[in-house]
């Protein structure tokens, strides 16, 4: 990615503000099982563990690109490859919204996975091009900003949707979006300013990354790191990405779409925290305590919505909002990663460590899933298997047990405070 002269007018943010929006779409699409768990159930005939599958497939496919897609963006520019990727997403959740059986909500989920692979990069790499250097730090907050509306959008408006049209239809309409979303990044987005020139090969970055990527493996502290964050974000990405709400509805006795609107604060305490607890890292010149609140108060809070007896939902409103929060420490994942490695490396580690965490989301959604079905005694209504309150609380044990083991790894990083670290 070259450097940019400064952005004058309001195309610069016309163009971010698409590929942003498309980072949103991503998010929405990404948090969209949760409210339709029990449809996904009752039409596909399939219990927890299948239903964990069908929707951690975005994160499979999603992580497995993090990687070369840096590469990939280099290479064909920031406007095909964005509009080739949202045309992607839009047709995999036309497919999903049609399929009839496993296979093809299999493939439509992932082809969702695939084209949203693309977002995140996608948009720094229009705000590297066309932004002064001066506003990118704002740039990419207000990009992680915008992938918090699209979640948020993904749970109590969604919910409604799906109880107004079925889900089904809902997801054809999210699909038309992504058609139009597509049509608009074409006709917008540009690779570069006029007249300037790309004159760096690609298979030259294509070797760069490469060598890149081995001298990151090459380093305990890009896993122990990587594994940190994913750990870290792995509640927040299987608890609020799929299996919140109906835990919430029958934890608390509520309908779909108050469920879904109480899990929305955990995705809004995340997009709080993340440019927050990043601020707070670089004001101090620390990363590793920091990131030892962050998973130390997820546990603590975490551990009182869960098990708290009786706690009423309003009480467990800042608790959620705590819980989301400290997973913004995720952010310190990434600075701490490529402080531990060669600045001629960041591509590929940023690849790696995002590879991490959304690997591990994808993991424990599934494993979740199966927890639940290990647990299932045989009880059914409407078609839909159901899990006592008992088989709830074994399987989301997981949730502090993932902190626990962040905690863990976290006794292995050393700290670098913000600088770039002697290889």
């Amino acid at each position: 990615m070259t450097g940019a002269p400064p952005a004058a007018g309001i195309w610069p943010w016309a163009m971010w503000g698409l590929a942003a929006i498309f980072y949103s779409y991503g998010f929405f699409q990404r948090v969209a099982p949760s409210v339709m768990v029990a449809e996904l159930m009752r039409d596909f005939s399939v219990g927890a563990a299948i239903t964990g599958i069908l929707s951690a497939l975005y994160f499979y496919a999603y992580a497995s690109l993090q990687v070369p897609v840096g590469v990939i963006l280099d290479r064909w520019g920031a406007r095909r490859l964005l509009t080739g990727a949202a045309l992607l997403a839009a047709l995999g959740s036309l497919f999903f919204s049609q399929a009839q059986d496993l296979m093809p909500a299999y493939l439509g989920r992932a082809l969702i996975g695939i084209g949203a692979s693309v977002t995140w990069v996608g948009a720094l790499k229009v705000a590297t091009v066309w932004f002064p250097p001066r506003r990118f730090a704002l740039v990419t907050g207000l990009t992680m900003a915008a992938g918090m509306v699209g979640a948020v959008g993904g749970q109590a408006p969604l919910s409604a949707a799906v109880a107004a049209f079925g889900w089904r239809a809902t997801l054809v309409g999210a699909g038309l979006a992504g058609l139009a979303l597509a049509l608009a990044i074409w006709l917008v987005v540009r690779d570069r300013p006029p007249g300037e020139r790309d004159d760096k090969p690609a298979s030259e970055e294509g070797r760069r990354l490469l060598s890149g990527l081995v001298v990151a493996l090459k380093n305990p502290q890009t896993h122990f790191i990587g594994l940190y964050g994913g750990l870290l974000a792995a509640p927040m990405l299987a608890f609020a990405g799929l299996w919140g709400v109906p835990y919430l509805m029958l934890r608390h006795g509520i309908e779909r779409p108050a469920a879904a609107a109480a899990t929305s604060v955990f995705l809004v305490g995340w997009g709080v925290g993340s440019p927050l607890v990043g601020w707070l890292s670089d004001r101090i010149g620390l990363r590793r305590i920091p990131m030892m609140l962050c998973v130390g108060l997820a546990l603590a809070s975490t551990l009182v919505w869960l098990f708290w007896p009786g706690l009423p939902l309003a009480a467990c409103y800042p608790f959620f909002f705590l819980t989301g929060m400290c997973a913004g420490g995720m952010v310190l994942c990434f600075a701490s990663a490529r402080e531990h490695n060669p600045a001629w490396t960041a591509g590929a580690t940023l690849g790696l460590a995002n590879m991490m965490v959304i690997g591990n989301g994808a993991i424990w959604q599934s494993l979740i899933g199966w927890f639940l079905d290990l647990g299932w005694d045989g009880t059914m209504a409407n078609g839909v298997r159901v899990y006592s309150q008992a088989i709830w609380d074994r399987a989301l044990l997981a949730l502090p047990l993932c902190y626990l083991g962040a905690f863990l790894l976290l006794l292995g990083v050393r700290e670098t405070h913000c600088k770039a670290q002697k290889s």
